[in-house]
């Protein structure tokens, strides 16, 4: 075999496999919005720098309790991070700055909210964060009666 026999083998090989990794994640996708419909959800991973640690991802709502991130990019079916919505309370919001507004999808917000004591950054957009809102308000309210 000669070598450019061999150098087209393995480009057509890349080229499959590129193809076979795209097919992945569309079919993922349409897997997980099957149980819900998800949406566009950014997570900030890191918060050494400013601006910076953002991750791309989508979001889903698993039935009353919880909110799930899945990364855009991968092929895994289960979630990569998860929030308990008692858990869970909003701060606040605002609108990204500097390299953020490179990094994170067109019209998003960042809205900070805390769970467990930790701050979380996630961007979405102003739709979004008004069902979230409100997925968050409506959630049992804790109560400090005793059962006797």
């Amino acid at each position: 075999m000669a070598w450019w026999e061999l150098l087209l083998v393995v480009v057509a090989a890349l080229l499959l496999l590129v193809l076979a990794y795209g097919i992945g994640i569309a079919v993922r996708r349409r897997l997980l919005a099957r149980n819900g419909g998800v949406f566009e959800l950014s997570h900030r991973v890191r918060d050494t720098s400013p601006g910076r640690g953002w991750v791309i991802g989508i979001g889903r709502y698993s039935g009353d309790a919880q909110l799930e991130w899945f990364r855009i990019f991968s092929l895994s079916p289960k979630p990569k991070r998860v929030w308990r919505r008692t858990e869970m309370s909003y701060i606040s919001s605002r609108s990204p700055e500097g390299i953020e507004e490179l990094v994170l999808y067109p019209e998003n917000l960042i809205v900070t909210c805390e769970a467990n004591g930790q701050h979380i950054d996630l961007a979405m957009d102003q739709q979004t964060l008004i069902g979230f809102q409100a997925w968050l308000e409506s959630r049992p309210m804790r109560s400090t009666w005793t059962v006797f």
